[in-house]
C-alpha cells in the first residue's frame, strides 16, 4: 500500500489514473474506493459507504464528471483529505449521462466544501473540463487540478 506523507498534499500524482474501463457506474465507484483505501486516505469500511452515497444521490455533476464520496457519517473513516483522479476515456453510463472522470473525495470535516468548490470553479469552464477528460498524462492532470489543491490549503 501506498502511504502518502503530509507533504504529498490533497492530491497525489500516484493518485491519478489514465485510461481505465469500467462496467457500469457501480464498478466505477468501487474503483474510486479502492484507490482511495490503496493511497491510505481511509479506513477500509469507507470505500462501501461511497455505493450508499451513490444510491441515496447521483455524484454526476455534468460535463462528464463525478464525484462519488461517502457518506456524511463516514467522514469519521477519512484519515486525511485526499482526492483520487480516475479516468474512463470509453466513459460510464451515469444514470443517462456519460462519465469520463472521476473525481473520487474522502474529506474530513467540512474541508470536502473547499475541495467541491475549487473543483466547480474548474468545470464551470468547458474546455478545462474537456482537457481533464482527455488528458494523456498524469503531469497534465495534476497541473488542471492545482488549483483544488491550492483551494484546499486556504
Amino acid at each position: 500500500m501506498a502511504e502518502l506523507t503530509d507533504s504529498d498534499g490533497v492530491l497525489p500524482k500516484q493518485g491519478i489514473r489514465l485510461g481505465l474501463t469500467a462496467a457500469d457506474k457501480w464498478d466505477a465507484v468501487e474503483q474510486c474506493g479502492a484507490l482511495l483505501l490503496e493511497l491510505g486516505a481511509v479506513e477500509p469500511e469507507y470505500p462501501p459507504t461511497m455505493v450508499e452515497r451513490e444510491r441515496s444521490v447521483s455524484t454526476y455533476l455534468g460535463e462528464g464528471v463525478a464525484i462519488p464520496h461517502g457518506t456524511d457519517a463516514a467522514r469519521a473513516l477519512v484519515r486525511r483529505t485526499t482526492l483520487g483522479v480516475l479516468q474512463f476515456p470509453r466513459g460510464v453510463d451515469w444514470n443517462g449521462g456519460r462519465v469520463h472522470l472521476c473525481v473520487a473525495i474522502a474529506a474530513k470535516g467540512d474541508e470536502h466544501i473547499t475541495v467541491l468548490s475549487a473543483l466547480a470553479r474548474i468545470l464551470s469552464e468547458p474546455s478545462q473540463a474537456e482537457r481533464l477528460r482527455t488528458a494523456t498524462t498524469v503531469e497534465a492532470v495534476h497541473q488542471l487540478l492545482a488549483s483544488v489543491e491550492k483551494g484546499s490549503n486556504a
